[in-house]
C-alpha cells in the first residue's frame, strides 16, 4: 500500500491490475465473539453498513455487513482501523481546561466543574446583553448519525434564540443546480449503475471515496460499457476507467456545453423525451447554437475537439449512459452553472428516468427522521433573539429567530456579527483544519469569552479550546444512520460502554440543561431524562417505518434494511420544479439571480502562479482517521504534488521543503514530482496529522461558490478548489 501511494503510483498501473478480488472476511477470532449491528457515522458516500465484535467488554474488530448489497461485506482502510480509533491512547479521556487558550496548559477537572463553568458564562452572556445572540454554534458533519445532527441544535434550541453558523461545505452549488433542473435532488439507486452503456465518471474520484460503489462500475464494464473519467489530476479512478480527459480547472461547464453542442449537430437531441418531460428546450438550443461550439470548448477546456466530438456522440448513441457528478467541480465561483450544464446533457439524450442513466449527484429522501430534539424544542419564553426585517410586519409582534451566519465564510461573518459572537460550541467538526482563511479563523476563536470544543481527539479546534469536553465514539452509543448516496438504512447498536469519562451529545445536552435550570429555573426547555437509546428512538417515525419496509426500529436489530423505492429517480417524468418538468429554462434560477439556462461563466482569474487542489487524501476524511497511529503507516506526512516541468523551473526535487504561499498564508511541507497533476497546478490533500501544524487551510481564501443561498438559507457553497498560490524551494 505505501509503495502504491508513492508518488501516485498507484495511477500508473493498468486499470485491469487494481480489479479487487471478492471479499473473504476476516477470520474469526478465537473463543468467538458477540456480532452487533453498527453503522459508519462518518460524512461519505458509502456509509457502510457494519458488524463489530466484541469480547468481554472489548472491541475486537469489525468488517461489512454482507447483509446490505452495498456494502457486501467489505470496508475500507478507514472502516478497518475503526478499533484504534475507540482504544487510541491520544483519546480525551476526561474534561479538560486550558490555562491560557492556545498554551497547550492543560488541567483535569471534573464533569460538574466543566458543565458548572459553561453555564455560568450563558447565564452571564443572558444577563449582560439581553439575549443569546452572543453564543454560538458550530455542529458539522463529523458525525453523520440521525440523533448527532439534532442533539446539539435542539439544546441550543432550549437555550434560546442562538447564533448559528449553518450553510454546507460540501454541495451546496450543484445541490441548487439539481433543484433548480428537477425541483429536489434525486439519483439512481448507485447499485443501478452495473446497467448502464456508459459511464462518465466527472470529478468524482470512487476508487478512493467510494469503493463499494467500484463493484457496480466494474459490473457495467463486464457487460460491455465504457468508462469514462473526467478530472484534471489523473486519479486512481482514472487509471481504472477505457478513458480519461483532463481539463483545464473550471471550465467542466464549457466541456458539458461543448458536447451538447456537437449532439445537436448530429441530430442525436432525444427530441421525444425533451417535448415529452422539458421546458425550455428550445431556448437552450438557440444558446447552444448562438454561443457554444466544439472549438469554443476545445479551447475553454484543453481538450481536442475532435475529442469532445467523440466522447459527446458515445454518450449520445450509447444507451444508458450516465454521469456521475463530483463534488469537487461544484466548489468552483461557477460550479452550480457547470452542474446544471451537465444536467442538460444528461436530459437532451434522454437519460433521465432511465435504468442505468441519469446525473447523479446525491439523494436525502431517506433522510426524513424526526430529528429529535432539534424539531421538537421551543425557546424559554420570553426569549429575545434576532429581528429579520423580511419577516416583522408592520404592527404586529415582533418575530424572533436564531442569526445564521454562513460558515463557508466563518471569520468574515465573525468579524462583522453585531451584536458580538462571545461564546462558540463546536461539536461533530474541526473548523481549524477544515474552514477557509484559517488564519483570520484563529484570530476571531482568539478573541472569544469561551470556546468549548467537544471531540474524541485534541484536534486543531480542541488546541484552542478553554473547555474540551470527551464524547463516545459510535461503539459507546446507540444510533441511526443513512446515506445520501445509496438507499440502505443501518441500526448502530452500542456494544461496549463509554471509555474513561466520555459522554455521548445526548448526555452532555442533558447535563447542560439539567444544570442551567438549577441555575436559573425555566432557562432552558431542552428534555433531561431520555436514554441516549430513547433519544434514537425517538427519530423514527410513520414516514421512515414505510420507506423501509419496516414496523419498529427494532426490525434493523435483524440487519439493515433498504429503502422500498425505485430505483430509476423520476421513472415516472414528474418533477418537482414548478412547471413539473424537467427545466433547462428556471425561472427559480433567475430569481436567486442566475442565468434562467445552464449558460457558462469562467473561473475567476488567477492570482498567483499555480491553482491549488486540496481534496480528500485516500486515508483520512476531512480532518479525521489520518491522527491515528495505524493509519500514519501508510500516510506518514503531507506532502504537495508538483508537476515535473513545474519543479524545474522551481529548482525542486522529490523530498524538498518548499514553502507553498499567497496573501493569506502559508504551508511548509516536502514537494513529491508527480506528472499525475498539470503543470499549473499544486495538490496537498486536506487531512489532519496529529503534531505538525500542516494545514492546507491557510492558503484558502473565503471566495464562494455561484449557487447555494436557494437551499441553504441564503447561504453560497465554497470556492475551496479554485484557489491559487506560488511556491518555492526553502
Amino acid at each position: 500500500m505505501k509503495l502504491l501511494t508513492a508518488g501516485g503510483a498507484a495511477a500508473m498501473l493498468h486499470g485491469g491490475l487494481l480489479t479487487p478480488k471478492a471479499f473473504a472476511g476476516p477470520a474469526k477470532t478465537a473463543g468467538g465473539c458477540k456480532a452487533f449491528h453498527s453503522a459508519c457515522q462518518r460524512n461519505c458516500y458509502d456509509t457502510c453498513a457494519m458488524l463489530s465484535y466484541v469480547d468481554d467488554g472489548v472491541l475486537k474488530y469489525v468488517e461489512g455487513d454482507k447483509q446490505s448489497t452495498f456494502t457486501n461485506g467489505g470496508l475500507c482502510v478507514k472502516g478497518y482501523s475503526y478499533p484504534r480509533r475507540v482504544y487510541s491512547p491520544d483519546r480525551i479521556k476526561y474534561p479538560m481546561k486550558q490555562i491560557g487558550r492556545g498554551t497547550g496548559n492543560w488541567k483535569r477537572i471534573s464533569w460538574e466543574e466543566a458543565i458548572d463553568s459553561i453555564c455560568d458564562k450563558i447565564l452571564s452572556i443572558k444577563k449582560e446583553d439581553g439575549h443569546l445572540l452572543g453564543l454560538a454554534l458550530d455542529k458539522n458533519s463529523g458525525s453523520e448519525g440521525i440523533t448527532n445532527c439534532a442533539v446539539i441544535q435542539g439544546l441550543f434550541t432550549g437555550l434560546g434564540y442562538t447564533t448559528r453558523f449553518e450553510g454546507s461545505n460540501c454541495w451546496p452549488a450543484g445541490y441548487d443546480a439539481q433543484y433548480f433542473d428537477f425541483g429536489d435532488m434525486v439519483c439512481n439507486d448507485p447499485e443501478d449503475l452495473a446497467n448502464a452503456g456508459y459511464i462518465i465518471l466527472w470529478g468524482v474520484n470512487p476508487a478512493w471515496t467510494s469503493i463499494h460503489t467500484m463493484k457496480f462500475i466494474y459490473a457495467a464494464k463486464e457487460r460491455g460499457a465504457k468508462v469514462v473519467c473526467i478530472d484534471p489530476v489523473l486519479t486512481q479512478t482514472a487509471a481504472k476507467c477505457d478513458e480519461y480527459l483532463a481539463p483545464k480547472m473550471g471550465t467542466d461547464g464549457a466541456l458539458a456545453l461543448g458536447m451538447a453542442r456537437h449532439i445537436l449537430d448530429l441530430g442525436l437531441a432525444d427530441r421525444g423525451w425533451v417535448a415529452d418531460n422539458a421546458l425550455g428546450f428550445p431556448e437552450f438550443e438557440q444558446y447552444l447554437r448562438e454561443k457554444v461550439t466544439v472549438q469554443w470548448a476545445a479551447e475553454e477546456t484543453g481538450i481536442p475537439a475532435e475529442t469532445i466530438a467523440r466522447i459527446a456522440e458515445e454518450f449520445a448513441k450509447a444507451k444508458p449512459a450516465t454521469v456521475w457528478i463530483g463534488y469537487g467541480l461544484q466548489r468552483h465561483t461557477n460550479g452550480g452553472r457547470a452542474v446544471r450544464s451537465i444536467d442538460a446533457l444528461v436530459a437532451m439524450t434522454g437519460n433521465v428516468g432511465k435504468k442505468g442513466g441519469g446525473a447523479r449527484y446525491g439523494q436525502e429522501f431517506t433522510w426524513d427522521f424526526e430529528y429529535w430534539p432539534k424539531s421538537k424544542m421551543s425557546p424559554p419564553a420570553g426569549s429575545i433573539g434576532f429581528v429579520n426585517p423580511a419577516k416583522q410586519k408592520p404592527g404586529e409582534p415582533t418575530v424572533y429567530s436564531n442569526r445564521s451566519l454562513n460558515r463557508n465564510q466563518a471569520a468574515r461573518e465573525m468579524r462583522k456579527a453585531d451584536p458580538k459572537i462571545r461564546m462558540l460550541w463546536v461539536s461533530c467538526s474541526n473548523p481549524m483544519s477544515q474552514y477557509p482563511n484559517r488564519n483570520e479563523m484563529e484570530k476571531m476563536y482568539r478573541g472569544l469569552d469561551m470556546l468549548v470544543v467537544v471531540d474524541q481527539f485534541f484536534t486543531q479546534t480542541a488546541e484552542l479550546a478553554d473547555i474540551v469536553l470527551p464524547t463516545t465514539t459510535q461503539f459507546e452509543e446507540w444510533q441511526v444512520n443513512v446515506s445520501y448516496w445509496h438507499y440502505w438504512l443501518a441500526i448502530n447498536e452500542q456494544c461496549i460502554e463509554p471509555l474513561f469519562e466520555a459522554k455521548p451529545n445526548t448526555v452532555i445536552s442533558a447535563l447542560v440543561s439539567k444544570r442551567m435550570n438549577e441555575l436559573s429555573p425555566g432557562s432552558c426547555t431542552y428534555q433531561q431524562d431520555l436514554t441516549p437509546k430513547e433519544c434514537m428512538i425517538r427519530n423514527f417515525n410513520d414516514t421512515i417505518h414505510k420507506l423501509n419496509g419496516i414496523s419498529s426500529w427494532e426490525d434493523l436489530l435483524k440487519g439493515p434494511v433498504k429503502a422500498k423505492r425505485n430505483p430509476v429517480s423520476w421513472a415516472e417524468g414528474k418533477f418537482k420544479t414548478p412547471s413539473g418538468k424537467y427545466e433547462f429554462l428556471s425561472a427559480k434560477a433567475a430569481e436567486y439571480g442566475h442565468p434562467a439556462l445552464p449558460e457558462y461563466h469562467s473561473r475567476r482569474p488567477n492570482h498567483d502562479k499555480f491553482v491549488v487542489l486540496t481534496p480528500h487524501t485516500k486515508f483520512g476524511l476531512h480532518s479525521q482517521f489520518i491522527n491515528l497511529d495505524w493509519m500514519r503507516d501508510f500516510n506518514p506526512e503531507p506532502c504537495v504534488y508538483i508537476n515535473p516541468n513545474s519543479a524545474r523551473s522551481k529548482n525542486i526535487v522529490s523530498g524538498d521543503m518548499v514553502r507553498v504561499y499567497n496573501k493569506f498564508g502559508e504551508v511548509a511541507v516536502k514537494a513529491q514530482v508527480t506528472d499525475n497533476v498539470p503543470e499549473d497546478t499544486l495538490l496537498m490533500y486536506e487531512a489532519w496529522f496529529k503534531n505538525e501544524k500542516f494545514n492546507v487551510q491557510n492558503v484558502l481564501d473565503d471566495a464562494v461558490a455561484d449557487m447555494g443561498a436557494y437551499q441553504f438559507g441564503g447561504h453560497r457553497g465554497p470556492a475551496i478548489q479554485e484557489q491559487f498560490a506560488n511556491v518555492e524551494k526553502m
